[in-house]
Parts: C-alpha cells; structure tokens; sequence
C-alpha cells in the first residue's frame, strides 16, 4: 500500500521537476534575450548622443560668428571692386591732366629755348662786332659763355619734362589697358562675388534648417529608445514570474517532502498538486498575455525606428551635399571667385604702383624745375647786367660803340622774356604737382588693404569650409553608425518570434498536465495553510496576488500582504528599477 502512494507521488514530483527544467530552460532565453535587447539599445543611445554632439558642432560651426565676419568683409570688398572701374577712370583723368600741364609747361620752355638761341645769336654778333676793340673781347666771350650756361639749364629742364611725359603716356596705355579689363572682369567676378556670397548664406539657412530636423528625429529616437528600455522590464517581469513558477514547484516538492505532506493520503496530493497545476498554469497564462502584449509594443516602437532612420540618413545625404551643386558646398565655388578677384587686386596693386611712381617723379621733377628756374634766372641777371655794362662802355666810345650798343639792348630785351618765361613756369608747377597727387591720392593705399581683406577671406572661407566638411563627415559617420545599430536592434529585440513561442509552450504544457477542472480541497485548507503563505510571500505583483486568490482563498490564518508590497502595484515603480 505505501509503495503504491509513493510511486505517483515519485513521478508527480518527477513531473513537476521537468516542468521546472523545461521553465529554467525559458526563463534563460529571456533574461539572455533581453539583456542582449538591452545592450544594443544603450549602445544605440550611446551613438544617438554621439549623433546629437556632431549635431551641435555642426549647429556651432554655422552660427559662428567669424563667417557671418567673412560674409561681411566679403560684402565690403565686393563694394571695393565695384568702385574699381570709376577709381580707374579718376586716375586716368589726373593722368590727362597731368599730361596736359606738361604740354602747357613744355611750351613755356620752347619759349625759353628759342629765346636763348636768340641771346646766343646777339653774343656772337657782340663778340663779331666788338672783334677790333680788345676791350670787348673777353667781354664778349664771358656774356657767350652765361648763355651756353643757361642753355644747357633750360635744356635740362627740357629733359626731366620729356622724361615725365614719357612716363605718363606709359601710365596713360598702362592704365588704359587696365581700364577695359576692369570693364570686362569687374562687374562679373563683382555678380559672381554677391551670387556666391547669397549662395552659401541660403546654403548655410538651409543646412541649419535641416540640421534641427535632423536633431528633432534624433531626440524623438532617444525618447523611443528611453521608452523602449523602460518597455523591456516586460523582460525583468517575465523572468520573475516564472522564477515564482518555479518556486511554486519547488515549495510543493519541499512540501509533500515535510511533515505536513506526509500527513495527506494519496487523494489528498493528487488533489492538492491539481492545485498548483491550475495555479502555476494561470500564472503562465496571464504572464504570457502579458509578455504579448508589452513585447508587441517594443516590437512596433522598434518598428517605427526603421522610418526614423531612413528619415535621418536622407537628411544627412542633403547635408552632406551629395546631389548638391559643388558637392554641396558652395564655399568652394566662391572660393574661385574671390580668387579670380584677387588677380584684379593684383592689377589694381601694379596699376597704383606705376602711379604711385609718376607721381612721385613728377613731385621729383618739380623740384628741378625749380631750382632750374633759379638758375635761369641767375643767367638772365647776369646776362642783363652784363648788357648794361656793355652800354655804359659803349656811350663812353661815343660813334665806335654804337653798333655794340644796339646788339646789346636787344640782348637785354630778349634776357627778360626768360622771366616771362620762368614766371609762367613756376606758376604752373603747383599745378603739376597737384595733378601729381590725383594721379596717386592717398586713398590708394585701400588698394594694399582690398588685397590683405581677399587674401583674409580665402583663407577664412577654406577654413570654414574644411571645418563644415570634417563635421558633416563625422555626422555622416554617425548617422551611419546610428542606422547599422537600429538594424540590428530590429532583430535583436523580435522577443514574438522565439521567447513567446516558448512561453506559450510553457503555459500550454501546464494547462494540459492541470486538465479542465480544479480540484476541491477546502477540506485541506488548515494544512496547506503554510505552503500557501509560502508560495504567496513570493509574488511581487497584483495580478499574481489575485490570480492565487482566485485559485486558493485565503484562510483566516494567512498572513495579511505586507503594506509595503501595496507599493508595488504601480507598475512603473517596477520599471524604474534596473534591467538584470
């Protein structure tokens, strides 16, 4: 009799065993599982973060305040070049202007040339006249002499205004070459110029615009993931129920084991393990419509990152430029513009150069001039007085210095139209000069500063550029690395197509060992009242509580739920616990 109680007892136990392994086996694919589902997805919070940082440098590197800078320089100088044809045509007029003073001075000079071939003509014609009077011999000579003097004075002259005309006239073709070139190049690298600075500030608008659509995506991805891991306690839960399964067995094993067990005939166990059976079978039950429920939602918020992402990666294509004109960067193009610019600055530089030095020669020249006319007009002292002296001898040799004394009148007369001459002269040299400083105005020096601001914005632009590359290729990069994780966690965190075939399989093989009906041991309740508190004590959740009571009432010797655990029905102060 007792072999035949304890052998369906040995193979109730046995089956409870099994039913426990074929748990332990489920319980460790879930917590494998979602660990694993876990991992992947605090990886991809890592590298959302690291998306939403290049973001942010991205972000920076538009709003930097030296390339709003640079497009304001850029504005500045495309002013600069525009003035450009008009500076050139200023200076061109002062070039004509200055030419025409030369001409004017020229003349005054053929004046002064003519009228000392004449003083020249009137000492010979002394020296021949005078020729049989010793005493106007040397005179002759010396008054000879101070006009080849004077000669060769205004002669000189004559060389530096010749000299400064040549210079002018290769300023004037110089300048005149400049000016056309100016008229063909300036408006358009000036167009192009503005195009281009227009074209990158919209390109920069746009890449702000996309770069916070981007950032948007990315931060509702990082609330999805944030919500998914909280959504994975479904996992945590899942894992502790069936442990409270497996406890449930453990402790009717233990049970049947004890005094109180051994105290139940065969019926009473058979009754009692029903029990459990429908008991644990409940639970698995309720648990798995759980698990569907909450897997499914992981499962579907999941889902919707795979349109998030394309999302992303097509907003990164269009920040990266990859179907946009110059690769999508603009500085580039204007890059070439501003150095189709600066080979008209350097124009601009030779031009001002070659003015800068007509000017200064002709300020030179007139300082030659002026002494020059001091010393023509020391001769024409000394050739009047000299005259004057001839005179007076004259008069005293009565009828024999006649014919002296008419040549050297004459030769007083024609030695003061140098001072008409020299007086024309030296009141057209102010005007010289002042042509001069047209022809270079101080104004000119913007030349220089027009060449150091383009040569400042290219290397600004070519930064600017450099940095918005690296930071849209770190993006990129990012981008990419933040779609290959969702893949993965698509596949990683399928918890329907495995974990839930294998719960289901767990709670139908409970339902199938606990049959339909639910055997009756109210009769048994004072001695299972311990094994009920036991196994009671382990549930952490409502739902288990009422689904036991649902099973098993409760005795009046039952332990009370300690007031703690009432805490516990709010199930998002579960989720606010770690995973594992």
């Amino acid at each position: 009799m007792a072999h035949a109680l304890v052998s369906p007892n040995a193979a109730a136990y046995t089956s409870g065993r099994d039913i426990s392994q074929t748990l332990e086996s489920a319980r460790g694919q879930v917590e494998e599982r979602f660990l694993e589902g876990g991992t992947v997805l605090l990886s991809v919070m890592d590298v959302l973060n690291r998306l939403l940082n290049s973001l942010e440098s991205v972000t920076t590197t538009l709003d930097n305040k030296d390339a709003s800078d640079t497009s304001a320089d850029l504005r500045a100088t495309v002013e600069s070049l525009t003035a450009l044809p008009v500076t050139e045509e200023n200076r061109q007029q002062a070039l004509v202007s200055l030419a025409h003073t030369g001409r004017e001075l020229r003349k005054h000079v053929s004046d002064m040339q003519e009228t000392m071939r004449y003083l020249r003509t009137f000492a010979v014609t002394v020296k021949i006249t005078g020729a049989g009077l010793a005493e106007f011999a040397g005179f002759a000579q010396e008054i000879l002499e101070r006009i080849y003097s004077g000669t060769d004075e205004v002669n000189r002259f004559a060389t530096h205004l010749d000299s400064l005309d040549k210079e002018v006239k290769l300023a004037t073709s110089f300048g005149a070459s400049v000016s056309k070139g100016y008229a063909d190049t300036v408006p358009a690298v000036a167009g192009a110029l503005r195009d281009d600075a227009a074209k990158i500030a919209q390109h920069r608008k746009d890449l702000g615009v996309i770069a916070r659509e981007v950032g948007a995506i990315a931060r509702a991805v990082q609330g999805k993931v944030a919500s998914t891991l909280s959504a994975l306690q479904i996992g945590d839960i899942t894992r502790q129920r069936i442990e409270h399964v497996q406890a449930t067995f453990s402790l009717l094993e233990d049970f049947f084991a004890g005094e109180d067990g051994a105290s139940l005939d065969a019926g009473a166990r058979q009754r009692l393990q029903n029990v459990i059976h429908h008991l644990t079978a409940a639970q698995m039950s309720d648990m798995c419509a759980n698990f569907q429920r909450d897997s499914e939602n992981v499962v579907k918020t999941i889902a919707s990152f795979d349109h998030d992402m394309r999302e992303i990666l097509k907003l990164r294509d269009q920040m990266s430029g990859q179907s946009g004109e110059a690769g999508g960067n603009f500085m580039r193009a204007l890059e070439s513009s501003v150095s189709a610019a600066h080979e008209i600055v350097k124009q601009v530089d030779t031009a001002s150069r070659q003015a800068d030095q007509v000017s200064q020669s002709t300020i030179g020249t007139a300082a030659k001039l002026s002494e020059a006319i001091g010393n023509i007009r020391a001769v024409k002292t000394d050739i009047h007085y000299m005259a004057l002296n001839t005179n007076l001898r004259c008069s005293r040799l009565g009828e024999e210095g006649k014919s002296i004394n008419v040549v050297t009148a004459e030769l007083r007369i024609f030695a003061g139209k140098l001072d008409d001459s020299a007086d024309a002269i030296v009141n057209g040299l102010p005007a010289l000069e002042a042509a001069a400083g047209r022809v270079a105005p101080a104004t000119d020096a913007a030349a220089g500063s027009l060449g150091e601001s383009l040569t400042s914005a290219v290397g600004n632009i070519r930064s600017a550029a450099n940095v918005m590359e690296n930071e849209l290729k770190v993006l990129a990069e990012n981008g990419r690395e933040v779609a290959t994780k969702i893949s993965l966690l698509i596949g990683k965190l399928d918890f329907q197509h495995d974990l839930g075939e294998v719960l289901a399989g767990c709670a139908g093989l409970l339902e199938g060992v606990a049959g339909t009906e639910v055997a009756d041991i109210s009769d048994l309740a004072e001695t299972i009242a311990p094994l009920d508190r036991k196994i009671f004590k382990h549930y952490t959740m409502v739902q288990e509580r009422n689904i036991h009571r649902g099973i098993i009432p409760a005795s009046e010797d039952s332990t009370p739920v300690p007031a703690e655990t009432a805490k516990a029905e709010n199930d998002e102060d579960l989720f606010a616990d770690a995973l594992f």
